[in-house]
């Protein structure tokens, strides 16, 4: 893209985005790749044909956090953006919950990030070098949803994990924020938006502009916290809902 405003170009950067084949994973890699960065996407299945800018790594496993960084690095070693949008949700009502459906939502959704941040930080500090994080949680790690308790408990830590990683790192010169994003259209949300359309208009009469999102919705949000632009802004969430959190009631139906 051409001509594009100074604080807002990342030529020159490189960006790790997890969990981005698809979805807001998926539009934030784009949106990067639009600014100037050269952006690495990462999943958990091949997809046709084999690109070699997308990493396959399972976040679950262990070892996976510092697998997926030392592939980044040996691609690109200038990496100095980080987007940690892998994420799940496992839920079923709290009552139903087995102790495998919990630990697994908090190993992808909280413990995989903690370490992919950790070694992202690791690396760059010790090249003296100054980098940039966004953590994408959500709206439920403020406000509580139905049978979710394990996915809003795991994007609450994540709200917090940001705010402690930008006390942690910022004598390291690299900057944390978070995208909390509302009610948006993805192939993670998209089967029981369809199977229920009468809670998705439940919530669209709630939220200000009066559509759930769509996935390139949270691209600009998560440009302009990697770029210059917000060079002097850390620990902040960033919500993207439409103002579904702003009311307390919302629009009366008409």
């Amino acid at each position: 893209m051409e001509n594009r405003p100074p604080n807002f170009d990342l030529s020159g950067h490189a960006a790790l985005v997890t969990g981005s084949t698809r979805g807001i994973g998926a539009a934030m890699a784009d949106g990067l790749t639009e600014a100037g960065a050269a952006v690495l996407r990462h999943g958990t299945r091949a997809t046709p044909p084999q690109n070699p800018s997308v990493l396959l790594q399972d976040l679950l496993q262990p070892e996976g956090p510092s697998l997926l960084l030392q592939a980044a690095f040996a691609i690109h070693p200038s990496l100095n953006l980080l987007v940690c949008n892998a994420g799940s949700f496992f839920d079923v009502p709290f009552l139903q919950m087995d102790r495998a459906r919990y630990e697994k939502t908090m190993r992808l959704n909280v413990e995989s990030v903690f370490f992919l941040v950790q070694e992202f930080a690791r690396r760059i500090s010790e090249q003296k070098r100054e980098g940039a994080v966004v953590i994408v949680s959500s709206t439920n790690g403020f406000q509580s949803e139905e049978d979710s308790v394990a996915y809003d408990t795991s994007k609450g830590a994540l709200v917090m994990l940001t705010r402690s990683l930008a006390l942690a790192l910022g004598p390291m010169k690299i900057r944390v924020n978070g995208i909390a994003p509302g009610l948006i259209r993805t192939p993670l949300t998209q089967g029981w938006m369809d199977r229920e359309p009468d809670r998705v208009r439940h919530v669209e009469q709630k939220i200000i502009l009066g559509r759930a999102g769509k996935a390139k919705d949270c691209s600009g949000a998560c440009v302009f916290l990697c770029s210059a632009a917000a060079a002097y802004i850390t620990g902040e969430i960033l919500t993207v809902d439409g103002g579904l959190t702003t009311t307390q009631i919302g629009r009366f139906s008409k």
